[in-house]
Order: C-alpha cells, then sequence, then structure tokens
C-alpha cells in the first residue's frame, strides 16, 4: 500500500503510576487510614508527620489540632453512645473533626499485626502506651493503610499491662465482621504483643516517651481526597 504521506511517530507509553517510597524522610507528611471492618471504605484518616522510617520501624507524629476523619453514627451523635448490640449494625457515616486533646505518637514495625502508640498529659507527662491491634500496614504514594481488630491493650509507665475493649471484640464477631479465623489471628497477635511487653523489648525499652516534636514541623493538614483509592500499595 502506498504510504499517504502522513509523518508516522511512535505514541509513548503512558507513565507508570508512582509507587510507594522505600521510605519517607523524617518530616515528611502522609496519612494514617483504617478501612471499615468487612469494607474497602476508609473511614478513619490521620494526617500525620514522620518521625522515623526505615527497615526497623515506622513512627509518625500526630500534633494537636489536627483535622481527621472519623467514624459517626446517621445522626451525628459519637458511636460510642450508641449501645453495644447494635453498635457495629447501626447505620454510620463520616465526619471532619479536630483531634483533641495532646498528640500521639504512633510506631509501627514492617509487617507486625499491631502498632503502639504513646499518650501524654498536658505538660509532657507521659500517660500510658497502647498496643493497637490491627491489620499489618500496607504503604502507598501518600501513606498507610490498615483495618483495626478491635481488640487493644493498655501498659502503664510501672509496666503494667491490661486488656481493652474485649466487649467489643466480642460484639464484632457477633455481627459477622470478623469471623474465627482472623479472630484466632488476633488473639494470637495480641499474645505477642503481651510476650514484648513482659519482655520489656522494643519499643518500651527504646526511650520514646522522652521524644519531642521538632517545633517546626506544624500541623498538616487534612487533604481533600483523604479517601483516595492507592495506585499501588505495598507491604
Amino acid at each position: 500500500m502506498a504510504d499517504d504521506g502522513a509523518t508516522r511517530r511512535a505514541v509513548p507509553a503512558p507513565a507508570p503510576e508512582p509507587g510507594p517510597p522505600a521510605y519517607w524522610t523524617p518530616g515528611t507528611r502522609i496519612l494514617w487510614r483504617y478501612r471499615e471492618n468487612a469494607s474497602a471504605r476508609f473511614h478513619i484518616a490521620r494526617p500525620v508527620t514522620v518521625v522515623r522510617d526505615d527497615a526497623e520501624l515506622l513512627a509518625v507524629w500526630m500534633a494537636p489540632g489536627t483535622e481527621c476523619v472519623k467514624p459517626v453514627l446517621a445522626d451525628g451523635r459519637a458511636v460510642h453512645l450508641e449501645p453495644l448490640e447494635t453498635r457495629y449494625t447501626a447505620p454510620r457515616t463520616v465526619q471532619r473533626d479536630r483531634w483533641f486533646g495532646t498528640g500521639v505518637l504512633k510506631l509501627a514495625r514492617p509487617g507486625r499485626p499491631w502498632s503502639v502508640w504513646l499518650f501524654w498529659d498536658p505538660g509532657w507527662r507521659f500517660r500510658n502506651w497502647y498496643v493497637n491491634l490491627e491489620q499489618p500496614l500496607s504503604r502507598w504514594e501518600g501513606g498507610v493503610d490498615s483495618e483495626d481488630y478491635f481488640l487493644d491493650i493498655a501498659v502503664e509507665p510501672d509496666r503494667g499491662w491490661r486488656w481493652l475493649d474485649e466487649d467489643e471484640f466480642a460484639q464484632a464477631r457477633r455481627d459477622g465482621l470478623m469471623d474465627e479465623r482472623t479472630a484466632g489471628r488476633v488473639r494470637a497477635a495480641g499474645r505477642d504483643a503481651v510476650e514484648v511487653i513482659e519482655a520489656w523489648g522494643a519499643p518500651f525499652a527504646d526511650g520514646w516517651e522522652d521524644w519531642r516534636p521538632d517545633p517546626s514541623w506544624g500541623v498538616p493538614s487534612l487533604p481533600e481526597d483523604w479517601d483516595r483509592t492507592p495506585a499501588q500499595v505495598s507491604s
């Protein structure tokens, strides 16, 4: 066939979507998000600032006054005001709000099904550690995602510890938000965390209670597309 004289050029392939960075540098602002249980929809989103990120640990700071997204009942009431029997079946929505009180330091080791949060009272008086049992964090270009597993552990400065929210954990199972196989994994993760607590291993023995944020960081803003679906994720 004769050439029609048109100049033919190769069409360049579209650029690949950016994947999660190997590690974020300190001071980077990312999102720490949770999906609804038994759903792909995000219902918790918190802008945080990276403190440390490497092969051993991701540490982030949620500053006081940070604008977040949280779940509420359809009529706007706080979730904890709903009776336990209907807490996870009553209609819900999400709303923007501010993190009240002092800030929170969150620590997570890659692949581990729990993170450790540090709380302080005003004046930087250390209050306690809080072990949040959750799906191991998945990383994407804008932050990390997980799913909360209801059951938690409080660890006091004297190294005493206690289970938290066992009633909510049981109710979530009754409501079908967690099958027995997953519940077994959560209990195993909790026992693993307790072993670390009783041995006083990392991060409890690492002195994070004496850590302080860089005053130049300020308060990250909540992006409008806080619920966007990541293009690529990694564990």
